[in-house]
């Protein structure tokens, strides 16, 4: 890029509602629509995107707060843009909605930084690898036995995914039987469960070690990830094999540095839509490295790709049901599953993705 350095010039914002493909819940918590956060920032005759999975309250931090904090500013130096957008939610809370934000406006400058230098994203952060691999995520308590089967079984047959994840949590005395079934279903290929901290401690020891017996590697939030002594109790006496896993209500650093001081962790799962965008990912990444831990990208496949290709120390993204299919539907470019892993597109430039806002405008939140 040659000539004077460009400056924002216009950021805009859109909150959308879009209603799953059947209801889903988890151990804590069912939903029936997901809200995604869209937001544009342009400078220099280009726009770059960014998006989350996050509450429309996200759309009113970019609107009323953030959007003065990068008009004017240099695109380019997105560190300073950053630390200026954390600085200036400091009086309305960092973390959540506010977080949500800064995620969804972080993304957007790393996608215009990149389409400005006409790269693509993955090669601006710089690869540690070409492909990445998923594990098919889903599985909802509020499934039917045979669709549970149908969905897990699927992503190992159809997509190649060597794991896949289900929920548990919503009802304990059926967890067992359910998780047996989806073992039935996928063979010899890796099985995760997740319990989005429903479980007590004494609970989630005793499904450890029954869970064990169906060859289950992955416990994610077995108890409530602020639970860190009841992580370092999972993590210290969960079955050898069995991984313990927490970190995707992680919001900045502070939060990740004390899963790992806390030794509450075998992975450390990190969502940029939540923790600052790209460069709070990155942040993550090196804290786990720091550790010798491994990273694990939580939902948003197609946002995470182009930084996960350059997290050294990444195990894999989840490839998460209603998001997949949210990406499929609504973005172009959005990365399709071979050999179970997914791989960013060279000739495209930024994250590669470009919002079909036609085809979304009937789910926009006014």
């Amino acid at each position: 890029m040659s000539g004077p350095r460009p400056r924002i010039d216009r950021v805009s914002a859109a909150a959308y509602r879009i209603p799953t493909d059947a209801p889903e819940a988890d151990g804590t918590i069912a939903w029936i629509a997901t809200t995604l956060v869209v937001a544009d920032v342009t400078a220099g005759g280009q726009s770059g995107m960014g998006y989350a999975y996050a509450d429309a309250g996200s759309l009113r931090v970019i609107e009323g707060t953030l959007k003065d904090v990068l008009t004017g500013q240099d695109p380019l130096d997105i560190p300073a843009l950053w630390s200026a957008m954390v600085a200036a939610v400091r009086n309305i809370g960092r973390d959540g909605i506010a977080m949500g934000a800064i995620s969804t406006l972080d993304v957007a400058l790393w996608d215009l930084k990149a389409r400005l230098l006409e790269v693509n994203l993955a090669e601006l952060f710089g690869r540690a690898r070409q492909r990445v691999p998923i594990y098919g995520s889903g599985g909802f308590t509020s499934y039917s036995n045979d669709r549970l089967a149908a969905q897990l079984g699927g992503w190992t047959s159809k997509e190649g995914c060597r794991w896949v994840k289900m929920k548990v949590g919503t009802d304990p005395a059926a967890d067992f039987d359910r998780v047996r079934l989806a073992r039935e279903a996928i063979g010899d290929a890796g099985l995760f469960v997740d319990a989005n901290g429903a479980y007590s401690r004494k609970q989630a020891l005793d499904f450890a070690e029954r869970f064990a017996e169906l060859g289950v590697g992955w416990f994610e939030e077995p108890v409530s990830s602020d639970d860190l002594d009841g992580l370092r109790l999972l993590r210290d006496r969960a079955p050898a094999g069995m991984d313990i896993a927490a970190g995707e209500y992680g919001y900045n650093s502070f939060t990740f540095r004390h899963l790992l001081e806390a030794g509450a962790v075998d992975v450390l799962q990190a969502d940029a839509t939540r923790c600052g965008g790209y460069t709070g990912f990155l942040k993550a990444a090196a804290l786990a490295d720091a550790w010798g831990l491994p990273l694990s990208a939580h939902t948003a496949p197609a946002l995470h790709l182009p930084v996960c290709c350059a997290a050294s120390g990444l195990r894999h993204i989840e490839w998460f049901h209603d998001h997949a299919r949210i990406e499929a539907m609504l973005f172009d470019g959005a990365p399709v599953p071979h050999d179970g892993t997914i791989a960013p597109d060279p000739r495209r430039t930024g994250h590669g993705l470009s919002f079909r806002r036609s085809e979304a405008a009937s789910f926009v939140l006014n």
